[in-house]
């Protein structure tokens, strides 16, 4: 059964709640998607991430803030991406876009067997995924460094390929968007992702492929950009 307990909760947390909100929340909740709102993860300029209750389990809800997002950078990303090459360049519709994306690319990682949230829901702005993690969130890989370093690359590395397999490429792989969860990696946040068919696919996937290969040369594992780029490009 729906409730409003998270309401008074959060109603003043930063203008999260607006009427708007609250609709598709309540509908969300309508549909048994989650319970209620539990606690606050993350509260951004763009989007606030919520711990939601779904019976005994725990699952993450993200709420894009439609007011306060850049409409214009996310337009400059998903004009390029062949899915929204239709895509109007209205604040809402821009905004709707890009959690449908993000909701349909962890779909596609998902089926290529990629360690990633699993993609339960979404609604215009509001995005709902399974929890890496236990009671809490699995810390990010900045702040959880691997007890075995090449293995955990190695892992992060397979991951890569099978997105690329799948045509897909993440664009913003970091150590911010990957957990440790048990010694694992658990890639998440793909809302920039995109597909090798986009004009800038091998921008994105350079980029992930630096930030990957400078994380873990700090941690001693001996690879390089070109190596890492060979192995993901194996079929």
């Amino acid at each position: 059964m729906a409730t409003f307990t998270y309401q008074e909760r959060f109603r003043t947390a930063k203008g999260v709640f607006d009427e708007f909100t609250q609709r598709h929340l309540f509908e969300l909740q309508s549909r048994e998607v989650f319970d209620e709102l539990v606690s606050p993860i993350e509260v951004g300029k763009e989007s606030n991430v919520f711990i939601a209750a779904k019976g005994k389990e725990k699952v993450i809800v993200k709420i894009y803030r439609v007011q306060n997002c850049d409409f214009k950078r996310m337009y400059d990303y998903i004009r390029k991406d062949p899915r929204y090459e239709h895509l109007r360049k209205h604040r809402r519709e821009i905004i709707f876009a890009w959690v449908q994306r993000e909701y349909a690319n962890l779909l596609r990682a998902q089926e290529a067997g990629v360690a990633t949230p699993v993609p339960i829901a979404w609604r215009n702005h509001i995005l709902v995924e399974s929890l890496i993690g236990d009671k809490d969130p699995a810390p990010q890989l900045k702040d959880a460094p691997p007890a075995v370093p090449e293995k955990f690359f190695g892992e992060v590395v397979e991951n890569m390929r099978k997105l690329y397999q799948k045509g897909l490429i993440h664009g913003d792989l970091s150590a911010f968007n990957i957990l440790n969860w048990k010694e694992k990696p658990y890639l998440i946040d793909f809302s920039q992702s995109t597909l090798t068919k986009t004009p800038n696919w091998e921008e994105l996937l350079f980029r992930d492929v630096k930030n990957m290969v400078r994380f873990f040369l700090k941690l001693g594992v001996k690879t390089s950009k070109e190596e890492l780029l060979e192995s993901i490009r194996k079929v």
